[in-house]
C-alpha cells in the first residue's frame, strides 16, 4: 500500500456515509428555513424606547396690560393734542392702554329691596378716544405706534366709534390699516349698523367699498343696515344700501320690513317729506305694504298712528289694505281715531277720507267722540253713515270745547237721528257698491268736479 493513504474497513466506511446524509439533511433544513422567511410577513417594528424627557422650557406670562383712569390723559386724545399726545406716547404701554372711567349709578338691589349706589367702570382706548372725534392726526400717529386697530375694549372698536360720529376720514385710514368692516360691536352691531345719522353717509360708503356685507343683521334683534336707515329716514342711505342690493323684504325678529320700520319712524310731521322719499324708494324696490310683523302691525296702522297723509296716500296706491286687523283688533282707522287729539293741525280728515275711499268700513259712533278736536274729520265720519247716529257723547264735551265748534256741533245734534237727503243716499249706495275700488273708479268718471268730491267725501261743512 501507499504510504500517502490509509486502509478504511466497513465500519469507516458506513461512519463516513452517515456523517455526509446528516450533512445534506442539514443544508436542506437550512434552505428550507430561508424560503420561509422570503415568504413570510415581515414582523411589526419592536417599539422605540421612550425619549429620555426633556426638560421643561420656562414660560414668562405677557406683563399686564397697562390701565389709565387719569382725566387729563383722556381728555389730550379727545381732544386731539398732538403736544400731549407725544408727551402720552413717550410710554410705549400707552399705545394700547385701558382707558378707564368710573361712573356711580343708582341701581336696584332686591336682596336689600331698595336702590344703591354703584361704582361701574367703562373702558375704552386711546384710539377709541381719538377716533369718536374725528382728530385724525391723533389716529395716525396711534397706528404708526402699533395700536390695534381691531382692538374692542368697551365693546366698540375704532371703527364703531368713527362711524357714530361720521368721521369719514378717519374710517377711511383705520380700513386701510386693516380694521375689520364687519367686526360685531359687544350689542351684536356692526359699523354699518352705527351708521346712523346724515353726516355718515361717506362712512357707509366706505364700509360697503372696504367689503361690509349690506344684510348684515344685529345679532339679537336681526335688524339689517337697511332697517336701521329706513327707521331713521335717512334717504341717502336707503339708497345706498338698495344700490348694493339691500334686501328690502328682509325681516327683523319682530317680523317687520325695512318699510315697517321708515312708516313708523315718521312721528314728526316736520320730517315727513324725507320719510315718504325713502318710503317710495323702498316701494319702488319691491316692498310689499301689506305685510305685517308678529303682531299684525302694517305699514298703513304705523302711518296712521303718526297722522302722515302723504304716506298714506301712497301705501294706498300701493296696495296696502284700509281695512286690515292687527292682532289687538285695531284697523288703520282706529289708529288714527287714537291720534286725532294729539294732530289736530295735520288734516287729519284727508286720512280718514282716503281710508275711507278705499274700504275702510265706517267706525262705530262711539268712537267718535276722539274727533271732536277735529269738526272736519268729524264730518268726514258722518257723512259715511246712511244717517247721523245718535249724538249722547256730545253731552259729555266740555263747555269750551263746545263754544269754539258751536256752529258745526249744533247741525250735528239737529241732524241726529233725522232721514239723510236722497242724494246722500245715493252716495252712501253708490260707495258701497264700489268698495275698496272706489276712488279709482270714481277718479275715472267724466263727471264734473265739484259731483267727485261730493261722492268722495270732500269737506263742505254740510250734513245732508
Amino acid at each position: 500500500m501507499s504510504k500517502d493513504t490509509f486502509p478504511f474497513s466497513s465500519t469507516s466506511l458506513r461512519s463516513l456515509r452517515l456523517e455526509q446524509e446528516y450533512q445534506e439533511w442539514q443544508d436542506a433544513r437550512r434552505a428550507l428555513a430561508q424560503r420561509r422567511a422570503l415568504t413570510r410577513a415581515p414582523l411589526p417594528r419592536a417599539p422605540r424606547p421612550p425619549p429620555r424627557q426633556q426638560r421643561l422650557q420656562e414660560v414668562r406670562a405677557p406683563p399686564p396690560q397697562a390701565r389709565c383712569r387719569d382725566t387729563a390723559i383722556h381728555n389730550t386724545f379727545m381732544f386731539g393734542d398732538m403736544k400731549g399726545v407725544y408727551a402720552v406716547l413717550k410710554d410705549p404701554a400707552m399705545v394700547n392702554a385701558l382707558m378707564e372711567t368710573v361712573h356711580e349709578e343708582m341701581v336696584w338691589a332686591p336682596e336689600m329691596g331698595m336702590w344703591t349706589l354703584s361704582s361701574k367702570v367703562k373702558q375704552t382706548s386711546a384710539l377709541r378716544l381719538a377716533a369718536s372725534r374725528g382728530h385724525i392726526g391723533c389716529v395716525e400717529e396711534l397706528l404708526f405706534r402699533g395700536a390695534e386697530v381691531n382692538a374692542d375694549p368697551g365693546g366698540k372698536t375704532a371703527l364703531h366709534d368713527a362711524c357714530i360720529g361720521g368721521h369719514a376720514a378717519c374710517v377711511r385710514l383705520l380700513l386701510s390699516h386693516g380694521a375689520d368692516p364687519e367686526l360685531l360691536a359687544a350689542d351684536g352691531s356692526a359699523p354699518l349698523h352705527f351708521c346712523t345719522s346724515a353726516q355718515s353717509f361717506q362712512c357707509a360708503e366706505l364700509l360697503l367699498e372696504g367689503g361690509a356685507e349690506v344684510n348684515v343683521r344685529m345679532r339679537e334683534s336681526r335688524l339689517t343696515p337697511l332697517h336701521v336707515a329706513a327707521r331713521r329716514g335717512l334717504e341717502e342711505h336707503v339708497e345706498l344700501f338698495l344700490s348694493h342690493r339691500a334686501d328690502v323684504l328682509a325681516t327683523n325678529q319682530e317680523g317687520e320690513t325695512p318699510l315697517n320700520a321708515a312708516c313708523s319712524g315718521a312721528e314728526r310731521p316736520s320730517e315727513s317729506s324725507r320719510y315718504l322719499h325713502a318710503i317710495q324708494m323702498l316701494l319702488d324696490a319691491g316692498a310689499d305694504p301689506r305685510t305685517a310683523g308678529r303682531k299684525q302691525h302694517t305699514p298703513l296702522h304705523n302711518a296712521c298712528a303718526n297722522c302722515c297723509s302723504r304716506i298714506v296716500n301712497v301705501l294706498l296706491q300701493h296696495g296696502a289694505k284700509a281695512d286690515v286687523v292687527n292682532c289687538a283688533g285695531y284697523t288703520p282707522m282706529d289708529c288714527l281715531l287714537q291720534v286725532v287729539e294729539d294732530y289736530p293741525d295735520q288734516q287729519p280728515e284727508t286720512i280718514a277720507r282716503s281710508l275711507l275711499n278705499h274700504g275702510a268700513k265706517p267706525v262705530s259712533p262711539k268712537m267718535l267722540k276722539q274727533c271732536v278736536l277735529s269738526p272736519a274729520t268729524l264730518e268726514v265720519m258722518l257723512n259715511s253713515y246712511t244717517s247721523v247716529p245718535p249724538c249722547e257723547w256730545m253731552d259729555s264735551l266740555s263747555a269750551e270745547i263746545y263754544e269754539e265748534h258751536r256752529p258745526f256741533f249744533k247741525l250735528v245734534r239737529e241732524r241726529s237721528v233725522q232721514p239723510r237727503s236722497l242724494q246722500h243716499l245715493c252716495r252712501c249706495a253708490l260707495r258701497l257698491h264700489l268698495g275698496a275700488q272706489c276712488y279709482s273708479a270714481v277718479s275715472k268718471l267724466d263727471i264734473p268736479s265739484t259731483v267727485r268730491d261730493y261722492l268722495l267725501l270732500y269737506n263742505d261743512g254740510r250734513l245732508k
